[in-house]
């Protein structure tokens, strides 16, 4: 069977393969986080199908990136508009495969999707680099295309992630091999739909399905990728890193976190609460979520009762369902994980600390702890769950020490009434990404990435393309011209 239907939408399960559907022998079965159900089987991609595919990639790519970049962007903004022709169809197939709520997609994510096409095929035109002459030498700053890009990516935002690194790989020039999360593959699917219908040439944009294991493994050792981009978990980037090490492969790594709230006394305390319960966004699934309360003593008690009054009342069910505002955990391996964590932190908890007992499956009750010991599994590791733990502090120093204690630095969130505060805690904290009085506001010329054990690399803006092309320096000397 080559295509599966889900809420109403036709989603083929075959790979993407220079400008064709491939079957494969094997297959795994994909499954929905909102009711355990099977949604299909998909294809399963080994090294046979990465190699066809980077061999795709690289048949297509001198053609492509000989393209002037005006050329290119066109071609890319026509899928973010084909994009967002089909929002409603990836809303819906992406929350059915992933769990995330729907509204979210439609009003958020999906539209995202497209403007990260739209921007880098815009960023691309204008892409330019000061180069002042150096003793009379003129010089030249450009970027050239790099080759095979590979994309692995996750599954708490398969579609916006994988866009993320895909739409300034294509607009820099580079072709494409895409390994999507076997837990949520089904929209890079409908992405090579829409690529397809919006000219992208064959062989430019692939998707080869299956785990890590079998397919993210061999397309991270590949020798005929240039860039590879991975998006998950510090132990998988040390495998990824290993495999791609000796073909000497530019690496960009955005992974886990461990991020802080850092709420000071001066604060607008309802800001704080807000910022707080925002943490539960998408059931924990945040890599950049700042599950680590850390408060000031004076407000402290306060601040965590209107954060459990206002956690109370969020809705937790169906994501398709408007009212929802939790979902449930992606699947029952992870669902387990989350509550290992739990069970092991002997904690009891103020709020939640289980499976939802009314809805049963894999919804986890938003979940609150208090005063964790230090060094603690519940507070150093990544339970990328609805778990948030608090700690108090009383000077300002201290509070910057505990934010700090921490092998992550993907990003902080700093909460305060006093400007000069804001100005002063945040040059210290250790994170790529540092939000005052406000979370995950990104934008797409903006660096990101994280320190530590975060990631390697920045992407974003001119960042993106420093680490998709090749940046070549030409020196022209004023001595040696023929006279015309």
């Amino acid at each position: 069977m080559s295509a599966i239907e889900v809420d109403g939408v036709e989603v083929d399960t075959r790979h993407w393969i220079g400008g064709r559907r491939v079957a494969s022998a094997a297959t795994f079965t994909d499954v929905s986080p909102i009711d355990e159900a099977v949604l299909g089987e998909i294809a399963a991609g080994g090294a046979g199908e990465v190699d066809a595919a980077v061999g795709a990639a690289r048949q297509a790519f001198p053609d492509w990136a000989a393209l002037p970049a005006p050329e290119r962007s066109a071609v890319l903004r026509r899928v973010a508009d084909g994009i967002d022709a089909r929002r409603e169809d990836l809303a819906r197939v992406e929350t059915r495969d992933n769990g995330s709520l729907l509204r979210s997609h439609r009003r958020g994510v999906m539209p995202r999707v497209a403007m990260n096409f739209r921007y880098f095929a815009d960023h691309a035109e204008k892409l330019s680099r000061d180069a002042p002459e150096i003793r009379g030498h003129r010089q030249r700053v450009t970027y050239d295309p790099a080759g095979v890009t590979a994309v692995i990516t996750p599954w708490n935002a398969p579609l916006m992630l994988a866009t993320w690194r895909i739409g300034p790989a294509l607009a820099a020039g580079n072709t494409v091999v895409l390994k999507p999360p076997e837990w949520a593959p089904l929209t890079a699917s409908l992405l090579a739909d829409i690529a397809h219908h919006a000219g992208l040439p064959a062989g430019v944009f692939n998707v080869v399905q299956g785990t890590g294991a079998a397919a993210g493994a061999p397309l991270s050792a590949h020798p005929g990728i240039s860039r590879l981009s991975f998006t998950g978990s510090v132990p998988t980037a040390g495998l990824v890193a290993a495999a791609a090490a000796p073909n000497i492969v530019p690496l960009s790594f955005e992974l886990g976190g461990k991020s802080p709230l850092l709420v000071f006394e001066d604060c607008d305390l309802e800001l704080a609460v807000s910022l707080a319960v925002e943490q539960f966004d998408n059931a924990g699934q945040v890599c950049l979520g700042a599950f680590r309360m850390i408060v000031q003593e004076g407000i402290a008690d306060e601040f965590l009762r209107r954060v459990v009054e206002r956690a109370r009342t969020l809705v937790q069910g169906d994501p398709r369902d408007p009212d929802t505002d939790v979902s449930a955990l992606v699947s029952r391996q992870h669902f387990d994980r989350v509550c290992g964590f739990v069970e092991r932190s002997g904690l009891s908890p103020v709020l939640g600390g289980g499976p939802n007992p009314g809805l049963g499956g894999l919804y986890f009750a938003p979940t609150i702890f208090v005063d964790p010991a230090p060094g603690s599994e519940i507070l150093t590791e990544e339970v990328f769950g609805p778990v948030l733990t608090m700690q108090t502090f009383t000077t300002e120093a201290e509070g910057v020490r505990m934010a700090n204690d921490t092998r992550f630095g993907l990003a902080a969130t700093l909460v305060t009434g006093d400007p000069e505060c804001a100005e002063r805690v945040s040059r210290r904290l250790n994170a790529g990404t540092v939000w005052v009085n406000c979370f995950f506001v990104r934008d797409l010329g903006a660096p990101f990435g994280g320190n530590g054990r975060s990631g390697i690399g920045r992407e974003g803006g001119d960042w993106s393309f420093d680490f998709y092309c090749d940046v070549k320096n030409t020196v022209f000397s004023p001595a040696g011209w023929k006279e015309a």
